[in-house]
């Protein structure tokens, strides 16, 4: 069994995967070429979203997408000098909408997702980092009662998998969220939902931890590999060459081109997201909310109330469109009518989506000193720990708390 691992991405993902393997007794280096955390994990909603079984693709969304396209106000995005590009992502996106791949879809991220307090719950506590993570549940809210009937499977799905949920009136969810406009007459309690109050913080928390146990952390962009008979024997950075043993890549949407040298390639996109702060909004959230109707997901954080939202399909390293977080702010202000000014910040970042809205973790079919563990789409942050522990028993060689069948990387 190899000695040593170099884990490419210091986002959420990447660092739990270098905790779990530190755990079982190899040295870790991480390599970031930026800040550990500042990447998509830094700028997510907060939740840890166990509920979230649904996928990205459902029954009906071929009817829906020219038209959300070609609204200014809908949360779906996309550049049109990416089309090229995009293109192939979307046909594969809608074959997979039919009802009976989303319920093979659904069961596989479910079987991620009971595990995730399993995967996390060591790390936060021995890193100290509690004071990150809260439990005080989820709201659905619906402003019409065509939104709560379009959601009907997607809650049914929920249901199946053993999600407890509470249906409300407008009134009884005002009750709990008394910030919460008259408009919605209905939501969904989620009270099993815990979230971060500040992704960033936690995902510092984690990384300092791993640098106490003797773990490195390396400033520098990868540029590729030198490849042996075994496979990667070094990889190339801006900062000079690095002997490798065992590699994870976990670099979220910049996995797809290194993965590409290594010879897998996956359709993985960016599905760029934004967000604004308001820092000083005069009153807090009892709970964290997830707006059907606006498409929407507010919190409270540690620094004020984060409104995010959008779905853009763009290069990952194309400038933001800060209008797409103006919308944010619009559809937040109107959500919570006590929210104002302007925020005091917005932010984009791109998160590592397939078209099957399942990741990649595995062993790389072509190299078996080589780990994938990317393309979590929107549950970056809530199967990072899970992904680390998956990761970490496939180096050692031990059976899999999961079966990654559904998540090989040549299944594409």
């Amino acid at each position: 069994m190899a000695k040593s691992v170099t884990v490419i991405g210091a986002g959420l993902v990447g660092v739990c995967c270098a905790l779990h393997l530190q755990r079982e007794g190899f040295k870790v280096r991480l390599v970031e070429k930026g800040e550990p955390g500042r990447g998509a994990s830094f700028g997510n909603a907060g939740s840890f979203g166990i509920a979230s079984c649904v996928p990205f693709s459902m029954p009906g969304i071929l009817k829906k997408v020219p038209k959300m396209l070609l609204d200014s106000e809908s949360p779906l995005k996309l550049r049109w000098s990416h089309v090229p590009r995009a293109l192939p992502w979307f046909l594969s996106s809608i074959a997979n909408s039919r009802r009976s791949r989303v319920e093979e879809i659904a069961a596989a991220r479910n079987s991620l997702l009971v595990h995730v307090h399993d995967g996390y719950a060591p790390l936060i506590e021995d890193a100290g980092a509690e004071q990150w993570v809260k439990d005080d549940g989820l709201l659905m809210t619906f402003e019409s009662e065509a939104a709560f009937e379009g959601a009907a499977y997607g809650l049914e799905l929920r249901s199946r998998h053993g999600v407890h949920m509470d249906i409300l009136d407008g009134n009884e969810a005002r009750q709990i969220e008394p910030a919460l406009a008259t408009s919605v007459i209905k939501a969904v309690s989620l009270p099993d939902v815990h979230r971060t109050i500040d992704p960033f913080r936690l995902c510092s928390a984690l990384a300092a931890d791993f640098v106490r146990r003797g773990g490195e952390i390396v400033n520098a962009e990868v540029k590729g590999f030198e490849i042996g008979t075994e496979g990667p024997t070094r990889i190339a950075t801006d900062k000079g060459p690095l002997d490798v043993e065992t590699v994870v890549i976990a670099a979220g949407v910049w996995s797809r081109p290194l993965a590409a040298q290594l010879g897998t390639h996956v359709p993985l996109e960016a599905e760029r997201g934004y967000h604004v702060m308001f820092a000083n909004p005069g009153f807090g959230l009892r709970r964290a909310i997830t707006s059907v109707d606006r498409s929407i997901s507010l919190a409270d954080m540690h620094d004020g109330i984060r409104a995010s939202g959008v779905a853009e399909f763009a290069a990952p390293d194309a400038a933001p469109d800060m209008r797409n977080a103006d919308m944010v702010m619009r559809q937040a202000k109107q959500l919570l009518p006590g929210l104002k000014g302007e925020p005091a910040s917005k932010w984009m970042g791109p998160r590592p989506s397939h078209p099957d809205s399942k990741p990649v973790i595995g062993r790389s079919p072509r190299h078996r000193n080589v780990f994938f563990a990317f393309g979590h789409d929107h549950l970056g942050l809530t199967m990072a720990g899970i992904t680390g522990k998956l990761i970490a028993e496939l180096a050692t060689g031990k059976p899999t708390t999961v079966d990654l069948a559904p998540f090989r990387p040549d299944r594409f």
